[in-house]
């Protein structure tokens, strides 16, 4: 069949690696796609806010299937526009895909059916949430309810943090995503993500993964969307894996199916590994970015065919199959990120780090000028190693990295380093 893609980034280019390699793709088309996906497929300049174009894309072309990449189409409502029009979308529906576009909605259902997550108090009000903060106590977390490109979590450690933390979201710097605010209780302990592929009613765990969301080495700095992540995530055992589907991935399921929005699509949980237990922090209904590149490389099953199967009920029949080695990426971004940032840097030696067995690099902020790679973004690029073991992976991204010349742009050096630690006793 032919087979559409939307987005542009590092996600959406490990994407296109693995659907272009199925034995169901015929033709590839990317909605908008970049100079990585271009390898793979055909860019094509839709308008993915427009649905109705998508659609008479879809309908031209002969697609029989579209897979969305980036969140904010889903919460849109892209995959039931294109539903309604007969053609099958991998994803969750606008009304699944509150559990990423609405931070209170998650937090409500969590309450409603058992999930453990952080205590919470949800305002529309300013001064009332400054007054709830001064008798909880910090460290607090406050966070806008709406999407906010991963800039719409602060973890305060002090009154004064919080309250310009509320006073920014809720006086609009955020737009409409932060009117309402969420604050949580902090909790203490591991982050960790766990991704399960849901059809409705099953799920199959999908992987998992550690990233960094700190722009600078130690976990120093502002957030940012991700400068790195590794999988598998070593401190997810079989064991903690098992309960984070009995516990959270099972009751989430059962609890959307039983408001009538059966979650269909990747779930992509955040969690805490706390002292009682896995916690949930946020869900993304979408697989991650920069995850996707370290989960992607190590999925030896048919990707194509997995999706299909969620959208088909057919999870239940599903055994997906993963490499035992060992993914790590590393994001290089331009100077300046995660604040402003120049653009049309020449980017030089992609070739030669992808020379290196193993390494694959993806393109995240990038466009193509005539033979240059020119970087486009913030996140530019995701250099990604497989390895023997955590140890061996990050030595070789590394390597990679030092074969990119690109004085633009930065890195952290150290992406991997909780589980090197741990390898290395």
């Amino acid at each position: 069949m032919n087979i559409l893609l939307i987005g542009s980034g590092g996600r959406e280019h490990a994407l296109a690696r693995s659907l272009s390699a199925s034995a169901l793709c015929q033709r590839l088309f990317i909605a908008p796609g970049n100079p990585g996906t271009a390898q793979h497929g055909t860019n094509v300049a839709l308008d993915v806010t427009d649905h109705a174009a998508v659609i008479d894309f879809c309908r031209v072309m002969a697609v029989g299937f579209v897979v969305v990449g980036p969140e904010a189409p889903l919460v849109a409502g892209l995959v039931d526009d294109l539903t309604a029009a007969g053609i099958k979308a991998f994803g969750p529906s606008k009304a699944a895909a509150q559990l990423e576009g609405s931070k209170a909605f998650t937090k409500d259902l969590c309450a409603e059916f058992g999930i453990p997550t952080a205590a919470y108090r949800r305002f529309t009000d300013a001064e009332t949430a400054k007054t709830y903060i001064r008798s909880y106590g910090v460290p607090i977390v406050v966070k806008a309810d709406g999407l906010a490109a991963g800039k719409g979590v602060v973890v305060a450690t002090s009154f004064e943090e919080a309250e310009a933390a509320i006073d920014m979201m809720i006086g609009g710097g955020l737009g409409e995503a932060g009117a309402e605010v969420v604050i949580e209780a902090f909790l203490e302990g591991e982050e960790a993500s766990f991704f399960a592929l849901c059809d409705g009613a099953n799920a199959v765990p999908f992987g998992t993964a550690q990233d960094h969301k700190r722009v600078f080495d130690g976990d120093e700095g502002p957030n940012t969307g991700g400068m790195g992540a590794y999988s598998p995530a070593a401190v997810l055992t079989p064991e903690l894996q098992a309960r984070v589907m009995r516990e959270i991935i099972g009751p989430t399921l059962e609890g959307m199916a039983s408001r009538g929005a059966p979650y269909k699509g990747i779930l992509y949980a955040g969690l805490m590994l706390t002292a009682s237990g896995p916690q949930l922090i946020e869900y993304n209904a979408r697989l991650g970015d920069p995850e996707t590149q370290v989960l992607l490389p190590r999925l030896a099953s048919d990707l194509a065919e997995a999706f299909l199967a969620a959208c088909d009920g057919r999870l239940d029949t599903v055994s997906l199959q993963w490499s035992d080695k060992t993914a790590l990426t590393v994001v290089m971004a331009a100077k300046g990120y995660p604040g402003a940032v120049e653009k049309g840097s020449e980017i030089r030696g992609i070739d030669k780090a992808e020379a290196l067995d193993g390494v694959i690099v993806f393109h995240a902020g990038t466009k193509q000028d005539g033979d240059r790679i020119l970087a486009n973004g913030g996140r530019v690029l995701n250099v990604t190693a497989l390895g023997e073991t955590i140890t061996q992976a990050q030595a070789k991204a590394y390597e990679a990295v030092s074969r990119i010349d690109w004085p633009e742009g930065f890195c952290r050096r150290d992406i991997g380093w909780r589980a090197v630690a741990r390898e290395r006793g």
